[in-house]
């Protein structure tokens, strides 16, 4: 696809993701993940996006998307908790989770967590939600994994009313409850923003029309394929009547390797006109891709940020 100009596309909004498992930090210097926060709020950066996996099973090597990053036994920090504790050391940057499995947590209790993020954060919570791909996680807290996407569908429901209505009430396959008060609500006029991620099978299209405020298009899309994606997203919206210019989009930068074998940073961000020109509004850059350990990260979303503004301002 030829690189369009920067001046005939909209801005994008610039995400990093920071790596809340595996080796980021040693053994019990894991509070220092603040610090990758606050820096990228002081470089201009828009979202920081942070990861799940509740508890891992032995079977890695049944990860579809290429090798899993990590061993079974590696640390993996719960999302909500770490970007709770972002949020007390910043006051702009957004709190985004891409994907929490949010399956894996009771409804009313997830309703709950995240509204009270919401609240400690004045309103910077995007909750980006998948069912996930490890039947282990569902093993171990007495979850049919079969039942996965239904799952998902109630949770998404459960949210949306508990989020708006006092009482709330819902009748869904997985579960019901009446006259059930969840209180405080978001900030967030009409509830925390949902950002739905997978491939667009027609159960997740229709998940995305009915509760998405965002798509995370499946590891390893195309370009095409993100484009192809937003255009049967925004056809479903129109015909649901709700406005498809509202819909946002979060895509991975596309990497370029360098002569030393490691990503190039300015390389990689020339893909970003490409990304926007297919419906992407928000560009999500890997902080390990550039800081070879956390040491460095402070200074790489500089640098990050930079390289971007370059591409786009």
């Amino acid at each position: 696809m030829a690189t369009t100009s920067t001046s005939s596309i909209p801005r994008p909004t610039l995400s990093v993701g920071l790596a809340n498992f595996g080796n980021t930090f040693a053994p019990g210097e894991w509070r220092r993940f603040v610090d990758l926060g606050r820096a990228a709020e002081d470089a201009g950066i828009d979202r920081v996006v942070v990861v799940d996996h509740v508890v891992m099973g032995p079977h890695t090597e049944k990860y579809v998307w290429g090798k899993f990053p990590v061993p079974p036994d590696a640390p993996w920090l719960e999302p909500l908790t770490m970007l709770t504790a972002i949020a007390a050391v910043t006051s702009r940057v957004r709190l985004a989770t891409g994907i929490l499995i949010a399956p894996l947590r009771p409804a009313a209790f997830l309703a709950k967590q995240v509204a009270t993020l919401d609240q400690m954060s004045d309103g910077r919570v995007d909750l980006g939600v998948g069912t996930g791909w490890q039947r282990e996680e569902y093993d171990a807290q007495g979850l049919d994994f079969d039942q996965r996407g239904q799952l998902l569908d109630d949770t998404l429901a459960a949210c949306r009313v508990l989020w708006r209505d006092t009482p709330a009430a819902l009748d869904a396959p997985t579960l019901s409850f009446r006259d059930i008060y969840c209180e405080p609500k978001p900030v967030q006029p009409g509830g925390v923003p949902i950002w739905i991620a997978g491939t667009l099978h027609a159960r997740n299209l229709a998940r995305l029309v009915q509760y998405g405020a965002g798509w995370i298009p499946i590891m390893g899309e195309s370009i095409d394929g993100i484009a192809a994606g937003v255009v049967r997203i925004q056809e479903g919206l129109a015909a649901a009547g709700r406005d498809p210019a509202q819909l946002k989009v979060q895509a991975p930068m596309r990497m370029v390797m360098g002569d030393d074998k490691r990503p190039a940073l300015d390389a990689s961000m020339a893909s970003v006109p490409d990304l926007v020109a297919a419906g992407a509004t928000d560009v999500i850059v890997t902080l390990k891709a550039f800081a070879r350990d956390a040491a460095v990260g402070i200074d790489a979303m500089a640098r990050i940020y930079k390289a971007f503004d370059a591409v786009t301002g």
